[in-house]
């Protein structure tokens, strides 16, 4: 009896630090059930899910600040709540609150509305707990939340290239997932536990080093990379990212993204054994970051369908995230998180302006000719997304990406492994790559003639929303000091 008070106790007190799942739960079920309403009005939904977003975000802001210092285990070490989730999931809960404000504008999304918030809003959720696991078994039922409700929206476009985009994202996750399963269960098997952040899961990897465990850890990362969109597992993002409705893709390019890199991050460093492990995963991390830079960036560059393009730049820009992993040093993963937040400022940036465009039919690179000289604002704001996504001053983009490479010449000076330093070549030159096809849209607007049908119209919500964005990413190049010294709090404990 004893036992099983302890163990009511320990779920009553996980419950209560679960509270930005549990607010996202709740308001999974609210909107459900307000889609049960004939007559209930889409503003009333969106309403709903931009509340549920700000109450996550201030519970996450408040957790993130009380566990700066401190960790808890939840649901019998299940799930982690430290301040590394705790920020994680604040970025993922702005990305959401953006991507509801993205949707308010798009008029096409009414079919189903109730269906999509809702499918929208457990996504979130499961890329919290995603980003929150230590246990194989909630890692893959946190990543299976997110990938199975992401198969749906992607679908949302109502369309036969819709449907299809949905079909290949369905079936590329299924591969992966399977194979992610497979490795999960010969990690179990050699280890003996589900648990890869506890000693019992590393002291195999450093005492009886075997293939094997390469092998299996290899196919768990699957589904990591997966979700990142990183190379080799990245062929479904193009057709997706076209297929899909603007604020579902500007969705898929930052929460999918972040969950999964959270948790690779967690995986990787119990894989790592603390420098220990008789494989070389630092050089396994580095060549998928340099795989994930080279195709990203040269295949963008033959692309000629705006949506399509930015499909590509998702598949480098987690090359670039990765870099900070790979680097296996404390300050590489504080800058990946400065980066990650720079990140999703300046996607939101172009993805709203992108949907803009889009609803006066510029979808190809070409119809952006002229819409530069006549909407001035717009193509300037998008001019500013694109310049941080290249990574050049002053935005922050670049601040992120220096960070991110200088932590990686530290660890490059620490160890003297070579492959660091190709990993280094091969980002910088792969910015000066992107530089060429970031920058083609805005060549497009304000240097090639044409003709768009549009009226300037100043006072928008695009425009009001634009320019706070675009403070945003000015500001964390004039002063990143305030968001790294928060940053800096942050105690990664696996």
């Amino acid at each position: 009896m004893e036992h099983l008070a302890e163990q009511l106790s320990s779920i009553k007190a996980s419950f209560i630090l679960l509270g930005p799942e549990l607010v996202l739960s709740t308001g999974i079920v609210v909107l459900v059930i307000l889609g049960l309403i004939k007559k209930i009005q889409k503003t009333t939904l969106t309403a709903m899910s931009a509340l549920t977003f700000v109450v996550a975000i201030a519970v996450s802001l408040a957790l993130s600040r009380s566990m700066a210092q401190e960790s808890a285990a939840l649901f019998g070490g299940m799930l982690r709540r430290d301040s590394f989730s705790s920020y994680l999931g604040l970025l993922i809960d702005i990305s959401g609150l953006l991507t509801v404000a993205m949707t308010w504008r798009r008029q096409q999304l009414q079919r189903a509305l109730s269906e999509y918030y809702a499918l929208l809003i457990t996504i979130t959720l499961g890329a919290h707990l995603l980003v929150m696991s230590v246990n194989l078994l909630m890692v893959f039922l946190s990543l299976e939340m997110v990938s199975l409700s992401s198969y749906v929206l992607a679908g949302f476009a109502f369309s036969r290239k819709g449907t299809e985009g949905s079909m290949k994202y369905f079936l590329f996750g299924s591969v992966s997932s399977a194979a992610m399963l497979y490795g999960f269960s010969l990690l179990y098997g050699l280890t003996g536990t589900l648990d890869f952040s506890l000693g019992e899961f590393t002291r195999p990897l450093i005492d009886h080093p075997s293939p094997l465990f390469f092998i299996a850890a290899f196919l768990g990362l699957a589904g990591f990379l997966y979700k990142m969109a990183a190379a080799p597992l990245h062929p479904w993002a193009p057709d997706v990212y076209e297929a899909a409705p603007m604020p579902v893709i500007a969705f898929f390019a930052v929460v999918p993204k972040l969950a999964g890199l959270g948790v690779l991050t967690r995986f990787t460093l119990a894989l790592y054994a603390y420098g220990q492990s008789s494989f070389d995963w630092q050089f396994v991390l580095s060549l998928v970051a340099m795989l994930s830079l080279t195709v990203g960036n040269f295949s963008a560059l033959w692309q000629k369908n705006a949506k399509r393009l930015m499909g590509y730049s998702s598949i480098a820009q987690s090359g670039f995230l990765l870099v900070g992993v790979a680097a296996f040093v404390p300050q590489g993963i504080h800058y990946m998180l400065f980066y990650a937040s720079a990140y999703v400022v300046m996607n939101f940036l172009v993805f709203l302006y992108l949907q803009y465009f889009e609803s006066l039919g510029c979808t190809t690179l070409e119809s952006f000719a002229g819409s530069g000289k006549i909407l001035v604002w717009p193509a300037v704001f998008l001019l500013v997304g694109f310049v941080a996504l290249t990574g050049l001053p002053p935005t922050g983009g670049f601040t992120g990406k220096l960070f991110i490479f200088s932590s990686l010449w530290d660890a490059y000076q620490l160890s003297g492994k070579g492959v660091l330093l190709w990993l280094m070549v091969f980002g910088l030159l792969n910015t000066v790559v992107s530089l060429f096809y970031y920058l083609r849209i805005p060549f497009y607007a304000f240097v090639r003639s044409g003709e768009i049908n549009a009226k300037p119209n100043y006072l928008t919500f695009e425009n009001l929303l634009g320019l706070i964005l675009v403070l945003g990413v000015l500001y964390l190049f004039f002063n990143p000091g305030l968001l790294m010294g928060w940053i800096n709090k942050i105690n990664f404990v696996l």
